[in-house]
């Protein structure tokens, strides 16, 4: 039977597979830079093209259009998101539950932080008149929020998990669609786990965004590093994580 790994493999060892990929690993790093610098409405191939320094016309030979480019860097960032995300959480003992959901978080916050135009581009305003194909960017996109979870159905396999993460009643009206969830992932944690890992999840989330995009206001906090401490120690007791 043949490898597919193996096959795709072989086929970037011509040197014309090689050019291709370079050429399109150029458009994405000139892609980034125009993100950073115009914002995503305003991304346009031919500017693109004129930085690499051929016509337009050469552009769209390995990047159809703008909404593709789009794709392409939505795909780059989460996926650098994701290996800042699991080599930070992988760094810390397999049975230190808290400590990996720290490093979860403070991963998350060191790289937008670091990449505020990608990470506004993930978790920003959505891009006029642009619909990402689920196909190709939920796989990426989803890796930190799995990474969340796993963490959590570990502790709880584990029975490492405190009382206070079982405080509040699930509405029964959650339950279909968490148990759905937990048949996809092949989860042990009950509904008020899951639950709460998404209550978690969008906290992270907004802390971070919030600190990205201004939103406490220039002169409110003073010390933004201990603030997301505190959110994370607080986030870490919610879900029965914290000592």
């Amino acid at each position: 039977m043949s490898d597919p790994a193996a096959d795709a493999e072989t086929t970037l060892r011509t040197p014309r597979a090689r050019a291709r990929a370079q050429t399109i690993a150029d458009i994405v790093r000139l892609g980034r830079d125009h993100l950073a610098t115009q914002g995503a409405a305003a991304l346009s191939l031919r500017a693109v093209a004129r930085d690499l320094g051929v016509v337009s016309s050469a552009v769209y030979r390995y990047v159809a259009n703008r909404d593709e480019l789009l794709t392409l860097l939505l795909v780059d960032a989460y996926s650098e998101l994701g290996d800042a995300v699991e080599t930070a959480v992988n760094a810390m003992p397999e049975r230190d539950f808290d400590g990996r959901f720290k490093a979860l978080g403070r991963a998350v916050r060191t790289w937008a932080l670091r990449e505020p135009a990608r990470y506004g581009l993930l978790f920003g305003s959505p891009v006029p008149g642009y619909k990402a194909p689920a196909g190709r960017t939920t796989p990426p996109g989803t890796r930190v929020i799995y990474s969340l979870i796993g963490i959590l159905d570990g502790a709880y396999r584990a029975g490492a998990l405190t009382a206070a993460s079982r405080t509040a009643v699930v509405p029964s009206a959650l339950s279909s669609d968490l148990e759905s969830i937990r048949g996809e992932l092949g989860l042990a944690v009950p509904d008020e786990l899951l639950a709460n890992g998404a209550l978690v999840w969008t906290s992270l989330f907004g802390a971070v965004s919030f600190e990205v995009f201004g939103q406490y206001g220039a002169d409110t906090f003073s010390a933004p590093e201990e603030l997301f401490e505190h959110h994370l120690a607080v986030l870490a007791g919610m879900t029965g994580l914290g000592a």
